[in-house]
């Protein structure tokens, strides 16, 4: 396996099928969970990256426990931001006791950053999600909006989750705000007398409130 930069944010040769994983989630639940399903090499001197799936696309990992710990988390998430040498995707765990801290880390990692950021509900969900996105690597770069290397650009579906976590929207009102504001930049930028028409007062205020505080 070849090695990467000194500072754990440059190429990694990563085998077709396979994902190069951080030593330290040897034995964990994730790691087990994909055994068996897909092809794990472990390394050494990953950090801050967590997960290879192709020679410049990683995972970095955000745990219920670095989320309420506070902010550690960000410092490895402008490293790769960064470095320019690596597409990142972030993974958060937003569970019942991290739901709290999750709009904040959501305006810093996709408003911020532009990065693509995934919820996850447990560690299995996490492996899911993991086997599926090495699948996708099959696919020609240009077909897949996970890994085009345009800043802020996210996934159809990655957008729609982050979109649903604002406060009143939900899976109802997401898809009808996309038709109208395709993208973060664009809905983020809107005026409640633009929001509006799209969801009612209420969740305008709601939606607008959102992104005026996160600035």
């Amino acid at each position: 396996m070849e090695g990467n930069a000194a500072d754990g944010t440059g190429p990694m040769y990563v085998p077709f099928g396979h994902i190069v994983a951080n030593e330290k989630w040897r034995g964990s639940h994730l790691a087990q969970e994909m055994q068996g399903k897909i092809k794990l090499v472990f390394e050494d001197g990953l950090a801050p990256v967590d997960f290879y799936l192709s020679s410049r696309s990683c995972i970095l990992y955000v745990t219920e426990a670095d989320l309420v710990a506070g902010n550690g988390y960000r410092k490895r998430l402008v490293r790769v931001r960064n470095s320019g040498k690596l597409q990142g995707i972030v993974v958060v765990e937003k569970t019942q006791m991290s739901e709290q801290y999750f709009p904040a880390m959501q305006k810093f990692t996709v408003l911020d950053l532009g990065m693509v950021l995934l919820p996850v509900a447990s560690q299995m969900e996490a492996s899911c999600l993991l086997i599926q996105l090495v699948q996708e690597q099959a696919k020609e770069p240009s077909k897949n909006p996970l890994l085009r290397k345009k800043r802020a650009l996210i996934s159809e579906p990655a957008l729609l989750r982050t979109v649903q976590q604002i406060p009143g929207v939900g899976k109802v009102k997401a898809p009808l705000l996309l038709q109208r504001f395709p993208s973060l930049q664009q809905l983020s930028n809107a005026s409640i007398q633009e929001l509006e028409p799209v969801v009612g007062q209420a969740v305008a205020q709601h939606i607008h409130a959102f992104f005026t505080q996160s600035r």
